[in-house]
């Protein structure tokens, strides 16, 4: 498989919203096709269950795959992809998720995205990082950029690190204008690439994403 597995350090780090972007950059030059193997915290619609962030995600790619294939797993509960298809009788396992992230990606580039943090659950007995290790893509961390956000940051490279997986770059997603200066202090600790993400500068932010990708 070709393309990036994109986590974060932390549940409500911007993981979407910076994803939609690399995605409508890569769209522009190749074909780009998005996974989000599953979701919780889904609407019932129409008697569906309605993915907000995969229709977000495959909206703007160029691939026009249906959502049953983007994202195959949805549940109505808000908590991790492990509890929430426990809480209605379903095993959702690591194997699942694998063949719902290889199913029809071809020679395409493939977006995955992850739920929650590295180390969050999101199959049963199975984290992020089990399912990264599987797909043995390089991984990009997604932080938010506030105070603490070099520790989380941190944690996180080294986590995917130990997993025996490459983190292609840290994106600090400045979701509250600041002035910390968390990209330099995580420069400081480590060689992986960190990325400043801002809606006032993505042209910069796309020549470095493509740069690295």
């Amino acid at each position: 498989m070709n393309g990036v597995f994109i986590t974060g350090s932390n549940t409500e780090v911007g993981k979407t919203t910076v994803a939609i972007e690399i995605i409508k950059h890569l769209s522009k030059t190749r074909q780009v096709k998005v996974r989000k193997p599953v979701e919780t915290n889904c609407e019932l619609l129409g008697g569906g269950y309605i993915p907000k962030d995969a229709i977000a995600l495959n909206e703007v790619s160029n691939s026009n795959e249906s959502l049953n294939i983007v994202c195959p797993n949805r549940f109505a509960l808000e908590a991790s992809p492990e509890e929430a298809s426990a809480s209605i009788g379903k095993i959702l396992s690591l194997d699942d998720l694998v063949q719902a992230c290889n199913d029809q990606a071809g020679d395409s580039f493939i977006l995955v995205e992850g739920a929650g943090g590295i180390y969050s659950p999101i199959a049963e007995k199975a984290l992020n990082s089990d399912l990264a290790a599987c797909l043995q893509l390089p991984v990009i961390i997604i932080v938010r950029d506030e105070l603490g956000a070099v520790n989380q940051g941190l944690l996180a490279i080294e986590a995917v690190k130990k997993n025996n997986l490459e983190v292609l770059c840290l994106i600090l997603n400045e979701i509250n204008s600041n002035t910390l200066l968390n990209k330099e202090s995580i420069a400081g600790y480590t060689d992986v690439p960190i990325l400043p993400f801002s809606k006032d500068n993505l042209e910069f932010f796309y020549s470095e994403i493509e740069r690295l990708i």
